[in-house]
């Protein structure tokens, strides 16, 4: 349990600056560790939120305080990296959007809130949600899974204690045992991080399976700056083996998109491009196998 005082640190406040960090990095590294043995129940739980989020559903996350302000972090991030929908993204914050700034008192308290709040976003069978709170006990974050599996949502519940409400009532349990923090019941230390750590690889492993990535690279990102474009013309450059000009010729045409410039890289016309992926699902590799074989030059 977080809220559990270590008697390791008792003297905290008295160590050098040094010997405290060092003990807080100890900490962090103990809480990237926590993830290994979750490992089988979150790839349980990324496979069923991908199968929602392929037949066309949306994606919520559920907390409040530390949790929900890493899960918006997490969430926010799907959009550039991966085009995913911004309307296919959604929270369900204790205390509403001014919580994720400052707190909200009695906020994580109110189910009630919560319940309403699932009912607000039409939260139903073809979504999936992810409910956090590092004790696992959280009221709000308990009701809105709750309310979310009886409206008929997959539900996905992160929680830092075994047999915690949270994992009870969620379709997919998952653990991360960190322990007791430096600070006793800081959640933003230890809790917080393993909940990023787990966030990040959910996330970004429902988008590889929703083929938003391909050979390792983000095929599906948002060229939105030099930096990206620059990116992206590398990422055409690599997968059809053409030249800086010609990537950005086939860039040009298709809306500097990476996935439809390196089909129109390999020879396709734009809207050829455009139908193989839509008749592969718009993933890359499947796409791929419709480019007709270059014969060599003689």
């Amino acid at each position: 349990m977080s809220e559990a005082a270590d008697p390791r640190y008792r003297d905290l406040d008295l160590w050098d600056d040094r010997t405290a960090l060092a003990a807080m990095w100890e900490g962090q590294l103990a809480a990237v560790a926590a993830i290994g043995p979750a490992l089988p129940d979150i790839a349980a739980g990324v496979a069923a939120i991908a199968d929602r989020l392929a037949r066309g559903g949306r994606l919520f996350y559920a907390g409040a305080g530390t949790s929900i302000r890493i899960a918006v972090q997490d969430g926010t991030e799907l959009g550039p990296t991966f085009d995913w929908p911004e309307a296919r993204t959604g929270y369900l914050i204790a205390g509403g959007e001014g919580a994720l700034r400052e707190a909200v008192e009695g906020a994580e308290d109110d189910a009630t809130d919560a319940a309403a709040q699932v009912v607000g976003a039409a939260i139903g069978p073809p979504d999936a949600v992810i409910g956090i709170a590092a004790s696992g006990r959280t009221p709000f974050t308990v009701a809105a899974v709750r309310a979310a599996r009886a409206a008929g949502a997959l539900t996905v519940g992160i929680a830092g204690t075994a047999k915690a409400p949270l994992l009870e009532v969620a379709e997919h349990a998952i653990c991360l045992g960190t322990g007791p923090e430096v600070l006793a019941g800081s959640t933003r230390m230890k809790a917080g991080t393993a909940q990023k750590v787990a966030l990040n690889l959910i996330s970004t492993q429902v988008m590889m399976r929703l083929g938003r990535v391909h050979g390792g690279l983000m095929v599906d990102m948002r060229p939105a700056n030099a930096k990206l474009r620059t990116r992206a013309n590398a990422m055409v450059q690599q997968l059809s083996g053409v030249d800086a000009a010609q990537a950005e010729a086939a860039l040009q045409t298709v809306g500097r998109r990476v996935k439809p410039a390196v089909l129109v890289a390999l020879g396709l016309s734009p809207a050829d491009a455009r139908r193989a992926l839509a008749e592969s699902d718009d993933v890359l590799r499947r796409a791929l196998s419709q480019v007709p074989r270059r014969e060599p030059d003689n």
